[in-house]
């Protein structure tokens, strides 16, 4: 069976003991005809294998060993990708429907229009959205500019949906539903490297594809479901680059006689990393990912600290005595160029549009402020886009951090990890209902994730912090971090109006953190690895059976996860339902 258990051979940073190599005593006796212990290997701990189904599974099966190579071979691609099928075809199923403009639609469907047409943000007229669902081919786009709070990558990407589908609710969402189908995929294949099990990475993705919340966000023209991508995206480049680079060191370390790999100082603390490509592209996904909405900018800071103390955890395996003072020669510097300039430079490309389009009656909001209001002062020597577009960035960051007037479905961010206040998105009653005591259905659109999902989430944060604390466990920070990020930021701000949807910035963490909860679950193979296939220890029973009855736990927990995601399905699409089953689906008076 397959070992999908947390274990040593995750790494040295994870602050466990794994097995050393054999000591100069144990090689010397060798020639006596003594057998050392197996162990894990420096290389491992570096780059650690990817876990294999035992030849147990395929026994059972029926399936011959060159079949079950392949398969092996298949699933990592095969399994992700068939998880993400699913969920795109849950994503993109009556997409259109509700035919109505919900809840903030009403001001990025109209500016992505508005952008993709002329460059920059319009200024609409009121109640145009009726004109818009009857006929969108006899609505002007306005030229006059429109005042807007957040950059337009977000906007970029759901007017490049319009542009294909044209001007209606299937054209403004699908951009995000792509994406939404895009990140199941991402998520399974970062879960399968994080892990290194395509089980528990297909198992997070599985967990994304039936997440309520997630699922609304991906049917919604709304911008934070491309945030939530751009830092998947930044996450899994760094994650490849974390990879990159300790093949990097285990491929200059030298090898002893016996063909063993040894740390050594020199290599560790002194070998330049050179070029790193994929972090340059996590810089690129953090500057889209603020390009969307500003809070990205947190999650930036975040996963910068996180990458240069990964690289700090792979010197000190390669044998680093300073492996802090090492990074900080060697990694700091080129890490900071390759993010943080990059993401910059991202985010002001992202505002061409704006930038280029400067004519009389057809420039963006403040595009001329610089040579109006904004003439004179000891900044002149800048160009004027660049001054104008900051002074426009203040304005933007004065109405964010002010912004304090009530809402119906505002809510603090002690309360989202259990779910207390959805925001409904749509909601209408209609009458001669048949099936219900009241003669009423109901038909809403409830942007809350799937609750016994949320509720698991709850304590596999606690056991992943406990990982991370006591065990040490990168793996454990890494999904701490991607929570942190996202969700921490909005305790600053608990005077502002915000809402539980903001959380799905870190939906994918939280699903990872429930499939790293299940692995522990299972618990490791009774019957692993080259030890067995020696000889060297014996069959467990008793751990077989922990980990049958473990799998019945994970099963269970699982299929009550969908069953939960089926049962909500009417309020996540809007589907009309008696307004007595509606009822019973409030679970908590606060959702209503």
């Amino acid at each position: 069976m397959t070992s999908t258990a947390p274990d040593a051979r995750q790494g040295e940073d994870a602050g466990e003991q794994p097995a050393m190599e054999p000591t100069s005593w144990e090689r010397r006796l060798r020639r006596f005809g003594h057998s050392p212990r197996p162990g894990i290997g420096l290389r491992e701990r570096l780059v650690p294998p990817y876990t294999r189904p035992g030849k147990q599974l395929w026994a059972v099966l029926g399936v011959p060993p060159v079949l079950a190579e392949r398969l092996v071979r298949w699933s990592a691609w095969g399994g992700p990708l068939l998880v993400a099928a699913v969920a795109g075809v849950l994503r993109f199923w009556k997409l259109g429907s509700p035919h109505a403009v919900i809840f903030d639609e009403t001001y990025y469907a109209k500016d992505s229009w508005a952008l993709v047409n002329q460059g920059y943000e319009g200024a609409w007229p009121k109640d145009v959205d009726r004109l818009i669902l009857n006929d969108p081919s006899q609505v002007p786009v306005p030229a006059d500019p429109g005042y807007v709070v957040h950059p337009p990558v977000g906007k970029w990407i759901i007017g490049a949906g319009e542009q294909l589908f044209g001007f209606t609710p299937f054209g403004w969402r699908f951009m995000v539903a792509l994406l939404g189908t895009l990140s199941v995929l991402m998520l399974c294949r970062i879960g399968r490297r994080l892990f290194r099990s395509t089980f528990l990475g297909c198992l997070a993705g599985t967990l994304l594809a039936v997440d309520g919340l997630h699922f609304v966000m991906s049917r919604t023209a709304l911008l934070d479901l491309v945030l939530m991508f751009f830092v998947l995206a930044a996450f899994g480049c760094l994650l490849i680059d974390r990879d990159w680079a300790r093949r990097r060191l285990a491929a200059a370390l030298p090898v002893d006689e016996e063909g063993v790999l040894r740390p050594d100082v020199g290599v560790a603390e002194y070998l330049r990393l050179g070029w790193r490509p994929w972090r340059i592209a996590a810089g690129v996904s953090l500057g889209l990912a603020f390009g969307t909405k500003w809070n990205g900018l947190y999650i930036m800071v975040a996963f910068g600290l996180m990458t240069v103390l990964w690289d700090v955890g792979a010197r000190r395996t390669a044998g680093a005595v300073r492996p802090y003072l090492a990074v900080l020669r060697r990694d700091v510097l080129p890490a900071f160029v390759s993010v943080v300039p990059v993401a910059v430079a991202t985010y002001v490309a992202s505002w061409t549009g704006w930038i280029v389009r400067n004519a009389p009656g057809h420039r963006g909001y403040y595009r001329d402020w610089a040579a109006t209001d904004g003439s004179g002062g000891s900044w002149t020597w800048l160009p004027d886009w660049l001054r104008s577009l900051w002074h426009y960035e203040y304005q933007v960051y004065e109405f964010h951090v002010n912004l304090t007037s009530g809402h119906t479905y505002q809510s603090n961010p002690w309360s989202w990890i259990i779910l207390g206040r959805p925001v409904s998105y749509f909601y209408e009653e209609q009458h001669g209902c048949p099936t219900s005591s009241t003669g009423k259905c109901a038909r809403e659109v409830l942007a809350i994730g799937t609750p016994l999902l949320w509720w698991a989430a709850c304590f596999a944060l606690a056991y992943v912090l406990w990982r991370w604390f006591f065990r040490r466990d990168w793996r454990a920070g890494a999904i701490a971090c991607g929570v942190a990020a996202g969700w921490l930021p909005w305790f600053l701000y608990q005077e502002r109006t915000i809402f539980l949807f903001y959380a799905v910035v870190f939906v994918p963490f939280l699903c990872l953190a429930v499939a790293m909860m299940a692995g522990a679950m299972l618990g490791p193979a009774a019957e692993t690895g080259t030890r067995y296939e020696l000889g060297l220890v014996k069959p467990d029973p008793t751990g077989e059976r922990r980990r049958t009855l473990g799998a019945v736990a994970v099963g269970v927990l699982v299929l009550l996860i969908i069953w939960n995601f089926i049962y909500f399905w009417p309020l996540y699409t809007g589907t009309p339902i008696p307004e007595d089953s509606w009822r019973d689906r409030m679970w908590l008076d606060t959702w209503i």
